[in-house]
């Protein structure tokens, strides 16, 4: 039986602490949408719970603006031998291993709040379909530079293969 990772060996790289922001932004904006939505169907449409919906609306904002700043610190990566180790969430954790040679393309996205603040995510596609892993929130000196090392490992992987 083969090992198992240690996730508690090695150095986690964090993203950067600016990426809150962009977090904090995206849920004022979905809940102020969904706000929005919930007033007009109380008041416009008649929706007698409309008032329920916007109460439960307001609520789910304000406790994610509350763990914002946690949610953020949960986000990591760390490069190893063979693959990339990617790890996020609070209560439900999730972490994912992409093996270097099954890396086939490494695309750098900004959103304009992350433009703003000098951020990008680097975004991994592999063969299967389920593996969607994006390290959002980095500088964007360090996604370039980061891209150019996967790159690199990951031609170097296939050619061994």
């Amino acid at each position: 039986m083969p090992d198992r990772i240690d996730l508690a060996v090695g150095e986690w790289n964090r993203v950067s602490p600016k990426y809150v922001v962009v977090v904090i932004v995206g849920t004022l904006t979905t809940g102020v949408v969904l706000a929005a939505a919930s007033l007009f169907l109380w008041l416009v449409a008649g929706w007698s719970w409309g008032w329920l919906l916007l109460a439960v609306v307001a609520v789910v904002t304000v406790i994610s603006l509350v763990i914002a700043q946690r949610r953020t610190r949960s986000i990591g990566y760390r490069l190893r031998d063979d693959d990339l180790l990617f790890r996020r969430g609070i209560m439900f954790q999730r972490f994912v291993s992409v093996p270097y040679g099954r890396m086939q393309l490494i695309d750098i996205t900004r959103g304009p709040v992350g433009r703003i603040l000098g951020l990008a995510d680097l975004k991994f596609v592999t063969a299967a379909a389920s593996t969607n892993v994006i390290i959002p929130g980095l500088p964007e000196p360090e996604a370039a530079g980061l891209r150019d090392r996967l790159v690199e490992l990951a031609e170097s992987r296939r050619a061994g293969l």
